[in-house]
């Protein structure tokens, strides 16, 4: 009499290799939304901090920094920075979303601020998804007026900020 040897049919690993695949199917979008809402809480938060170094760098010198650069720099009379490294120029990358600080519109350049860095009398700070629909689903902006705007669409929001089917504050 033969033995029969033991392990799986074919049949039965196709039936785990396609209840695997449903489940995949399943989850991979969801951990998308998951990753985007992470993200755009992430972005929310950093650039609240650039709003809120924005006002202490305007309490200090009378005016706006023209650059995340100009928040996060330390010389003799400014010995801590306004802004955390991980926001320390334009145009970085944090939590997949890109972010830069320039002069706002309708802004007017001043004196120098304490360290010697050109100074401006407005910002337009801006937290852009890197790739919209994977990294993040809104664009943001903020400016002098200290609240924060969304586009729903990813873009950025423009300046002068206006609500709109698509564009909305988000507070302060």
């Amino acid at each position: 009499m033969k033995t029969r040897e033991h392990g799986f049919t074919l049949v039965e690993v196709l039936i785990v290799v396609g209840v695997i695949s449903v489940i995949a199917s399943v989850s991979v979008p969801v951990l998308i939304r998951a990753r985007i809402s992470s993200n755009e809480a992430s972005a929310i938060a950093s650039l609240r901090a650039v709003v809120s170094a924005q006002a202490d760098y305007f309490s200090l010198n009378g005016a706006y920094g023209e650059s995340l650069t100009a928040l996060a720099t330390t010389c003799a009379t400014v010995t801590t920075p306004f802004l955390s490294a991980d926001l320390n120029a334009n145009g970085v990358l944090k939590s997949g979303y890109v972010f830069t600080v320039v002069p706002g519109v309708g802004g007017v350049a001043g004196a120098n601020d304490a360290c010697g860095t050109p100074v401006s009398s407005g910002f337009y700070a801006t937290a852009t998804p890197l790739t919209v629909g994977m990294t993040g689903s809104r664009g943001f902006a903020a400016d002098a007026h200290l609240s924060i705007w969304q586009d729903v669409t990813g873009a950025l929001p423009t300046q002068p900020f206006t609500a709109s089917a698509t564009t909305t504050p988000l507070g302060r």
